[in-house]
């Protein structure tokens, strides 16, 4: 995806060395649609410069600073010599990140997808979490919530997240839910207990995965799970969630699962 339109003044931008002059070194853009830089010799590096392809190569990609654009003689001026390393770096891994984005867009809605449907739910994605692939990241971690907020339809919610929970790595994922459990022995509250420790799994929950079940409010007791990705966190939520509501229905008791609290007091 390319971006409509002119970047601004101070905007770190990527683009990619085409051609090279005595007086300078012309940048296409590559994050923006049929634009093209310049980047004078005095702002291709510190000091003075005897030949400016001792310093860059065409082919080469580069981050340059946004220091003026003038639309009326579609002229941008850019500066390689005031971007540090660290600016680089990180500017280089977003525009990496975004082109990761792009390909989960056509895997979430087809090659075929219309550009006009393509520029609709990017501009989504794009104002409300500032690019696409933190909406993507977002949609990986919190499922349809993320983008409740969004304009996009049914559809187009349910082929982000899925697409997301295919192919985003987080650091780690957090899932709760809730289990209700019930007795009417006289020894009931040793039955939610061993319910408890039931859900908790002991050997049957992975190495990487972190759960616990702890008390919320009679009934009502909450399951958390920290896993390396959605699919092993949701997947450990609901296996816990069943071992405890069968421990608790062996003894004549009653589970209940749900992903939202029913109770109000912690």
């Amino acid at each position: 995806m390319k971006y409509s339109g002119w970047p601004e003044n101070g905007e770190l931008v990527v683009g990619k060395i085409d051609e090279i002059e005595d007086f300078g070194v012309f940048v296409d853009l590559e994050e923006y649609e049929d634009k093209r830089g310049l980047i004078h010799i005095s702002e291709v590096a510190s000091g003075w410069i005897k030949n400016v392809r001792d310093h860059v190569n065409v082919g080469q990609t580069v981050v340059c600073k946004v220091l003026d654009v003038d639309e009326s003689s579609q002229q941008i001026d850019l500066s390689l010599k005031d971007v540090n390393d660290h600016q680089r770096s990180d500017k280089i891994q977003d525009w990496k990140n975004e082109r990761k984005a792009d390909n989960w867009m056509l895997l979430a809605f087809g090659e075929d997808v219309s550009d006009e449907q393509y520029a609709s739910v990017a501009n989504e994605l794009l104002g409300q979490f500032g690019s696409l692939y933190d909406g993507f990241e977002e949609a990986a971690i919190h499922g349809e919530g993320a983008l409740e907020k969004t304009d996009l339809d049914e559809d187009e919610v349910a082929a982000l997240v899925e697409t997301a929970r295919e192919n985003v790595s987080v650091p780690y994922v957090n899932v709760t839910g809730y289990v209700d459990l019930e007795s009417p022995n006289p020894d009931g509250v040793d039955d939610v207990k061993a319910a408890m420790q039931a859900g908790e799994g002991e050997d049957e929950v992975p190495d990487e995965v972190d759960l616990s079940v702890t008390y919320v409010g009679a009934p009502e007791y909450r399951i958390k799970v920290q896993a390396p990705n959605y699919k092993t966190a949701e997947s450990e939520l609901e296996a816990s969630a069943a071992r405890a509501r069968e421990a608790i229905e062996a003894v004549g008791g009653e589970g209940d699962y749900h992903r939202e609290r029913h109770t109000d007091d912690e």
